[in-house]
């Protein structure tokens, strides 16, 4: 089976056709629906076992919920026509001190869900103009219009998804 590679050894080519922007903001708005079909059901026992230094499923969630502040924040980026958008945490700190897995899920999922509505709310706002406005993301070091940081996100998104998938997979085969 193949294992999702490791979010920053990833490459990025960001060239994507403008056409693409209402999709992707499909499955931004889609994520939350997508993460809480996966979790639905599954015991707590195996929502907050890690596997080493992996994180747990609920922390793989937590952790989507700890990045839409940084995500909606670079969005102001954009709109403030800021040549660098701001960087991320790279040691994700947030989520190592949410300690998520002693939180609720029920709570984690709807706190997502909202802040994910913020972010698609904004996106689908955005005019052509605005959906085309780069800066340079600081970790890749290349420049990245809104349609690409939508896409970057989605591609979070799915990165965790899929990790979620795979812990699922190891723990109830």
């Amino acid at each position: 089976m193949l294992h999702p590679v490791d979010w920053f050894s990833r490459p990025f080519d960001f060239n994507l056709p403008l056409w693409m922007y209402p999709n992707i903001i499909e499955r931004l708005r889609g994520t939350p629906a997508r993460l809480e079909t996966h979790v639905a059901g599954l015991p707590k026992n195996i929502l907050t076992r890690r596997l080493g230094d992996r994180w747990s499923i609920q922390e793989n969630a937590g952790h989507l919920l700890d990045l839409e502040e940084l995500w909606l924040g670079r969005v102001d980026d954009f709109e403030k026509k800021l040549p660098r958008l701001r960087a991320a945490d790279l040691d994700n700190r947030k989520t190592y001190e949410a300690d998520h897995n002693a939180q609720n899920l029920p709570t984690i999922l709807a706190n997502f869900r909202a802040q994910r509505l913020q972010l698609v709310q904004r996106l689908e706002n955005a005019n052509e103009d605005f959906v085309k406005q780069s800066a340079l993301h600081p970790r890749l070091d290349a420049s990245m219009r809104l349609i690409d940081h939508a896409y970057f996100v989605a591609e979070h998104d799915d990165h965790h998804l899929a990790e979620i998938t795979a812990l699922i997979k190891i723990f109830m085969p």
